[in-house]
């Protein structure tokens, strides 16, 4: 089975900590998605006949697209790829929440939503130039539910510079009180070219300390599972038979294909983008041209995304299967490495099967580059 992500690029207004590809001059709105469904016609056969089992919206913010463009789009994605879906997600934001929008997207078929709440405090949206409140954050799921919706997931962001741990579990005793289902979490990261990198250069915000957000995502850890919440993910909790299908994939590295400006596509063996461009993504596609750019992958970059994606999981890295696919026993040609990790209790093995520690999930990104393997491994 494939996904299809659709990429929304509009914002009402740009947040702080984010370097996403988006605009907030909606002006472009009708051409755009006209290019979009242009864009989805041009490349039905990139996933080679491959049914489509989920279909994500993202962005920017796809809660802003009037329910006409919406519509047009899944009307041509049912043509194009038809047959049942098990999952169709649409990224919202609070603010954006009524109960004309949400029995419109739920009668087209949207039955998931994943709500981009980030925090149940004021003075933290504030911060962030977040469009929505408090109040309406809380009021989020209780709007949908109440409109039909039964899927959801919200996202926080943790690891906001304060004096204590307080507002942080104030977020997500909020988040676990409204048991949406499943939860995504991510460290507050400063980018160069957000609003809070700029303010970092000139010493006008402080980011915390690296030892603050890892006792916030050990909180994180602890509290999600006290709450029935299972890690499937580094960044993904969610009750048992509720994570995100579509994410499962990438993670899983089936194929997918990505539509809009910066989207990213993967067909098995070759990964390719769409320019970070609204003019430069509309121009091409008016003129009948794809503006994707293919990035054939060597055996070593297959092999190194399978252990850096599948280490961030909870089925981890199967090295039983990559022996497989490559002819490559990871577990002998990087045996110093691995015994030196479970020495270290980063990492445990069981039946070949590769996989992060509480501890480890720390340091996950430095782990898989201490088992990344180079061309020579191949020889």
């Amino acid at each position: 089975m494939a996904g299809l992500y659709i990429h929304i690029p509009f914002c009402k207004q740009a947040c702080h900590y984010c370097d996403f590809h988006f605009s907030t001059n909606l002006q472009l709105m009708a051409v755009m998605m006209d290019s979009i469904i242009e864009e989805l016609k041009l490349r039905k056969e990139y996933l080679k006949g491959e049914a489509v089992d989920t279909i994500y919206f993202g962005g920017g913010t796809p809660s802003l697209v009037p329910a006409e463009y919406l519509e047009k789009i899944l009307d041509q994605i049912s043509a194009l790829f038809p047959g049942r879906k098990q999952e169709v997600t649409l990224e919202a934001n609070p603010d954006d929440l009524n109960s004309q929008a949400l029995a419109t997207w739920k009668s087209l078929g949207i039955d998931r939503l994943s709500l981009g709440i980030q925090s149940f405090q004021d003075q933290i949206l504030k911060a962030y130039n977040r469009a929505h409140n408090s109040k309406e954050a809380t009021q989020a799921i209780q709007l949908a539910r109440a409109a039909g919706f039964e899927k959801f997931s919200i996202d926080l962001i943790y690891g906001y510079p304060h004096s204590d741990h307080r507002l942080w579990q104030l977020d997500l005793e909020e988040a676990l009180c409204l048991d949406p289902g499943h939860l995504s979490a991510y460290s507050l990261t400063i980018e160069p070219k957000t609003t809070f990198g700029n303010w970092t250069k000139k010493g006008k915000f402080c980011p915390a300390e690296d030892e603050f957000v890892a006792q916030q995502f050990e909180y994180l850890q602890e509290r999600c599972d006290k709450a029935g919440y299972i890690q499937y993910e580094i960044s993904n909790f969610s009750r048992p038979n509720q994570a995100a299908v579509h994410n499962s994939n990438y993670w899983k590295r089936s194929p997918y294909l990505g539509i809009g400006p910066s989207a990213h596509s993967f067909d098995g063996s070759s990964r390719g983008f769409n320019p970070s461009s609204n003019t430069s993504y509309t121009k091409a596609l008016s003129a009948g041209s794809l503006p994707f750019v293919v990035e054939k992958l060597t055996p070593e970059e297959c092999i190194n995304e399978e252990i850096l994606t599948g280490l961030r999981t909870r089925w981890g890295l199967d090295t039983g299967s990559l022996a497989e696919r490559y002819h490559l026993d990871l577990l002998e040609i990087k045996k110093g490495s691995i015994t030196k990790l479970t020495e270290l209790g980063m990492i445990h093995t069981e039946a070949k099967t590769l996989t992060l520690t509480r501890k480890g999930q720390l340091l996950a990104d430095s782990i898989a580059s201490d088992i990344f393997i180079d061309s020579d491994d191949l020889s």
